[in-house]
């Protein structure tokens, strides 16, 4: 099963994405949507899976949960906006990971692409970055990946060029 995850869009979708996630059969979007036009457009395209993130309207609140927890093969999947980060996971999920952790724990909220096992935990935690125009990040970014019955392999972050700068 092939992967395309991103987050932080805030209602902007980069014209080459699709043209990176045109061999995933899913997309996984962790939160600030941004409206529900971009969701819509997104799940045109893929399936989508879906969080709301802490800029998305009541619209997209009713579209989406806040949490997602999926099987993905035989991987046990988590995904939410707000998550923190190793050693620095937000308080409304850091007693769960440690009870029931996922396989693979997806986050969005910081804007900052970081892939790391946490050996702590058990699990691999991804955020994907921004990949919208608006926002504080330098670089626009989301991630491709495959998941074969446990295994998550073939991770790869795509740079969609720098926030700020002409899109073409």
């Amino acid at each position: 099963m092939k992967i395309g995850l991103l987050s932080d869009t805030h209602g902007w979708i980069h014209p080459r994405l699709f043209d990176h996630f045109e061999g995933c059969e899913e997309i996984w979007h962790a939160g600030d949507i941004g409206n529900i036009q971009t969701a819509d457009t997104i799940s045109a395209f893929r399936p989508l899976r879906a969080v709301y993130g802490n800029i998305d309207d009541a619209i997209v609140r009713r579209a989406f949960k806040e949490d997602l927890h999926f099987m993905a093969e035989d991987t046990r999947v988590w995904i939410t906006h707000i998550g923190g980060s190793p050693d620095h996971y937000n308080h409304r999920v850091r007693s769960s990971l440690t009870e029931n952790p996922p396989d693979i724990f997806i986050c969005g909220h910081s804007h900052i692409a970081r892939v790391i096992y946490d050996k702590k935990k058990g699990f691999l935690y991804v955020n994907p970055g921004a990949a919208g125009y608006n926002g504080f990040h330098k670089y626009m970014t989301a991630i491709r990946f495959q998941i074969d019955g446990t295994s998550i392999h073939d991770l790869e972050l795509i740079e969609l060029g720098e926030r700020g700068k002409a899109v073409i």
